[in-house]
């Protein structure tokens, strides 16, 4: 059963119990309010026969005659009935061995009685009962007139109150009939359109498993139905950007496989091929030289390559021991060896340093400092100029490194720290290059919880800048 059905059936029956309920007590109420006042019309009507007789008692007692007292008592009752004609009254009464004196009855007087058992003097009792049709409510007293007992029975027609229930119950009907018709359509419609937000999350929901990640619940309610679709809105913006992590991670994965497959694969297969012919030619010392020379220069290659891949390993699950240094003091270590590579292409090397204390490992930093101004000398062509720098730039301590090279296309920025990411394939192989300098950079960039920036145009050269923010500054307090 769907949420609204279920919605709408229990409020419907929540409905139906509380409302008839509600119109049975009601309608029950009034009739024994009604009833108990006719009671009270009928017991006070017995008492005034009651005490129109006692008033004429001390009378009847002077004159001490059976005949007299049935005549006056026929009297009393006749004059009684006259005044209440007409409204359902009747009245009997009845002397010793239930002789009866007066009766108006238009109906056979029950011969069980339970109400006359034990009756006293002065002593009213009311029973209903239901004659025929009729029900009728009885009131019954017993008085002493010269040593005789007169048993007086004032008897109510009450059936215009049952019937008149019997009409409220038959009138409620047809009310509850429509109004219960009413309420059905209106909490269709209540039902329908209080889980009409819920469908709509479901549905984008099922879009969502299909693998429309990008669908949203359009929805603007500021109630709780509201801030649920909000949630599955955040929750889905969530569940997309993690998709689209593991299906990036998942695609960088499956490139560094197939990279490293090829790296390895060109190195191996030289080798090998070299190996091959050496193993199976005649000796010839130039081709003895030459094969020698170029497995040597793969192996190295290879050793590189796995000194590379190794580094990047390591540093995946590093701990940085930071110690308060200076950018200035690490790049001054470094001067000679940086020297040393850049005059391979006679590049000329500026070193543009100032004071920059921040807290690092110094043997990580040589690594990106190195890196950097190795890929900058890749970049650039003969007896070109590359500068280092770092400086204080507001609260951040700057490492910059800028060549005069080649420069790098626009689609590519993004992709540079990739391992074996090379944008320029030609020149990285001529470089004995794998594209692997730039990628342990940003590890130990995030090592140290700093930004690398690219900033680079064709044919003018780029520049990288490693931002080390606040946190790894090293605070410098002095003191008298």
């Amino acid at each position: 059963m769907k949420f609204w059905q279920k919605i709408c059936l229990f409020s419907i029956i929540t409905f139906i119990v509380i409302f008839n309920a509600a119109s049975i007590m009601v309608i029950e109420r009034n009739h024994s309010k009604m009833l108990q006042q006719e009671m009270n019309n009928t017991l006070s009507a017995n008492m005034s026969i009651n005490s129109s007789v006692n008033a004429i008692v001390p009378i009847l007692r002077i004159y001490d005659s059976i005949d007299y007292e049935k005549t006056v008592l026929t009297n009393i009752a006749q004059e009684f009935v006259e005044k209440n004609s007409g409204q359902g009254n009747y009245l009997e009464i009845a002397g010793d061995q239930n002789k009866t004196i007066y009766s108006n009855l238009d109906f056979d007087m029950p011969t069980d009685r339970e109400e006359l058992e034990g009756l006293q003097p002065d002593e009213i009792r009311y029973i209903l009962r239901d004659i025929g049709s009729r029900t009728l409510l009885f009131t019954t007293n017993v008085t002493d007139i010269n040593h005789k007992s007169y048993r007086f029975t004032y008897i109510k027609d009450v059936t215009p109150l049952y019937t008149e229930r019997v009409e409220q119950y038959n009138f409620f009907v047809k009310i509850d009939i429509a109004a219960c018709l009413l309420y059905i359509i209106v909490m269709f419609l209540i039902s329908k359109g209080l889980t009409r937000p819920i469908d709509r999350m479901v549905r984008t929901a099922k879009e969502i498993a299909q693998g429309q990640f990008s669908e949203r619940v359009q929805l603007k309610s500021r109630d709780e139905i509201g801030v649920l679709a909000t949630n599955f809105n955040e929750m889905a913006s969530v569940v997309e950007d993690k998709i689209i992590e593991l299906e990036r991670n998942n695609s960088a994965q499956q490139r560094f496989i197939n990279n490293i497959t090829h790296e390895l694969k060109t190195p191996l297969t030289s080798i090998i091929g070299y190996a091959n012919y050496l193993r199976t030619t005649k000796y010839d010392e130039t081709a003895f030289l030459e094969g020698v020379n170029v497995i040597y220069n793969e192996g190295k290659r290879l050793e590189a390559l796995s000194s590379k891949l190794m580094d990047l390993i390591l540093l995946t699950d590093r701990q940085p021991l930071m110690k308060p240094d200076n950018l200035k003091d690490i790049v001054a270590e470094m001067e000679s060896s940086l020297r040393l590579i850049a005059s391979a292409k006679q590049i000329e090397l500026e070193l543009q340093c100032g004071d920059s204390p921040l807290s690092a490992e110094k043997d990580l930093i040589k690594v990106v400092i190195f890196n950097l101004v190795d890929n900058a000398v890749k970049a650039s062509g003969e007896k070109g100029r590359i500068a280092v720098r770092t400086a204080m730039q507001g609260e951040a301590c700057v490492l910059e490194v800028a060549d005069e090279g080649s420069g790098i296309a626009e689609e590519h920025i993004d992709n540079i720290f990739e391992p074996f990411y090379m944008a320029d394939k030609a020149r990285t192989r001529n470089n004995n290059g794998a594209g692997l300098g730039l990628s342990i950079c940003r590890s130990i960039a995030e090592l140290h919880q700093a930004a690398i920036e690219v900033v680079s145009v064709i044919g003018q050269g780029t520049t990288i800048r490693v931002v080390f923010w606040q946190q790894n500054r090293v605070i410098e307090v002095s003191g008298s």
